[in-house]
């Protein structure tokens, strides 16, 4: 994993607000610190008003916190931080507590290239309060942005039915890491290659490329520039023939085509990235079939999204290869996504657990409290419902009901005959990796058969199907009893 810029010391561990640093100063200064709590981190919508989200990110989240310290030039530079008496900000001695700060909190989570939903912890952290408190703003950073991009490459492959989807948006990244994990998480999510050679070296993704509009225009005529490409590139041959005249451009790439062709190698293809895609797609793939080249790619670019490739398929496009980037990369039509991370549970000096719970005017925003894990039904035509429960004080019946959170009179029975199993799995165990990380190409693969997994109708664009997930019966009337008892208390 590379995050830039990197600090000299090779510490992440101030890659956080200092409101985390704040509190746990607070907690440590009040002599809290060591007091077993629970956070869950799971998110409130899914992304592009669509049915499904995938997440993505727990391999960085991994490596952040099996290497979490604070180095000597950290707690240098917090001993320069001042309040607003221009007194320093925190004391020597828990400075020095920092320098001596090990992880080791056990952590559960859903593996990579999982489809997720709403209310679901995807993050599970479990330990001194602490710990749990300052690595809050890098997990959701990591896991909100690289399951943004995850999930938006995965609507693209589903809208282009399966043919080539290729990243092309390292020049429109949000800087150099959000250049990298974008290129990773699009991966995963079904991109079949990217531009980001960089990416493709740390990851093991698949780079592709052609040539940019410069190199025709560096030279006195296309025939020129496509020859040449063609005699130093042979087996890369897919020319960008809108520099001038798009039609004519495709005549010389069949052109090159031909003297490739004498010399016992393929012509690759033709790249469009303006005007009517649609209807150049067309009229390009009579000329390349005319010509003899079949078997040609068309690719096209041009600040494509799935709305735009839905609407050319409709059109009858004859394209074939389609190179996204802006609208990827950044998430173009939503930049962010919206993942929290909440207390759910404080261990109390009984040694029992005081289950907690955040109020809101907003349904929404209204937390779940409870170790959680989540269990997800099948049958044989796939993924059933996912019900959320409590893994400490409510066990789950032979027949659990489950309740929508949003509106209780919402309840689905579910069979203990129906295949099922629990989603969160054990990544950290008292601060140790207990978890074997899979490769990118089988996260990849894990999208794909979970998406498999989906009715169509959760992935469709428009207006898709609500997945089933709520709260088992058990725990839902322990939050619905907690809200009442801390809204009375304040009434």
């Amino acid at each position: 994993m590379i995050i830039s810029p990197t600090p000299r010391s090779g510490s992440l561990a101030l890659l956080t607000d200092l409101y985390q640093l704040t509190m746990a100063y607070g907690y440590w200064k009040s002599g809290t610190a060591e007091k077993e709590a629970v956070f869950n981190l799971f998110f409130r919508k899914h992304p592009f008003q669509g049915g499904f989200t995938i997440a993505a990110g727990l391999e960085h989240v991994i490596h952040f916190l099996d290497h979490f310290r604070f180095s000597e030039e950290d707690t240098a530079y917090l001993a320069t931080l001042t309040g607003n008496d221009s007194k320093p900000l925190f004391e020597e001695g828990f400075l020095n507590y920092l320098l001596d700060l090990r992880f080791t909190c056990d952590v559960d989570a859903m593996p990579e290239g999982t489809v997720v939903f709403p209310q679901q912890p995807l993050v599970r952290v479990r330990g001194p309060i602490l710990q749990c408190q300052l690595i809050e703003t890098p997990l959701l950073n990591m896991m909100n942005f690289q399951s943004l991009i995850a999930t938006k490459a995965s609507r693209l492959k589903l809208v282009t039915r399966n043919e080539p989807v290729l990243e092309f948006g390292l020049r429109r990244a949000q800087g150099v890491d959000g250049g990298l994990t974008a290129s990773r998480a699009a991966y995963i999510g079904g991109c079949d290659a990217t531009s980001n050679v960089l990416a493709g070296r740390l990851y093991g993704i698949p780079v592709r490329g052609t040539h940019a509009h410069s190199w025709v225009m560096s030279f006195d005529s296309e025939e020129e520039a496509f020859g040449t490409y063609a005699e130093v590139l042979p087996n890369n041959t897919v020319f960008l023939v809108d520099t001038f005249n798009t039609l004519e451009g495709v005549r010389k790439a069949i052109q090159t085509g031909y003297q490739l062709r004498e010399k016992g190698h393929k012509l690759g293809g033709i790249r469009l990235d303006s005007g009517d895609l649609a209807w150049f797609s067309i009229e390009a793939r009579k000329m390349l079939d005319e010509a003899g080249f079949p078997e040609a790619s068309i690719l096209a670019s041009n600040d494509l999204d799935e709305h735009i490739i839905a609407s050319l398929k409709e059109q009858g496009a004859r394209i074939n290869v389609w190179g996204v980037g802006t609208r990827l990369i950044t998430a173009y039509d939503q930049p962010a996504l919206g993942g929290v991370y909440k207390l759910t549970a404080i261990r109390n000096d009984a040694g029992t657990w005081d289950y907690k719970i955040k109020l809101s005017e907003q349904t929404i925003k209204i937390s779940t409290p409870g170790v959680q894990q989540v269990r997800r039904y099948s049958d044989e035509s796939g993924f059933v419902a996912d019900m959320i429960y409590d893994t400490e004080n409510r066990t789950v019946g032979k027949n659990p009901v489950m309740v929508d959170p949003a509106d209780y009179t919402k309840r689905k029975k579910l069979s203990h005959l129906l295949p099922h199993e629990d989603l969160l799995v054990p990544v950290f165990r008292e601060g140790k990796l207990r978890y074997t990380l899979p490769t990118i190409h089988q996260i990849r693969e894990r999208v794909k058969t979970q998406l498999d997994g989906l009715h169509e109708g959760i992935k469709r664009f428009v207006n898709p199907h609500i997945y089933p997930v709520g709260l088992e019966k058990s725990l839902y009337d322990f939050k619905t009893d907690l809200i009442l008892r801390l809204r009375n208390a304040v009434s």
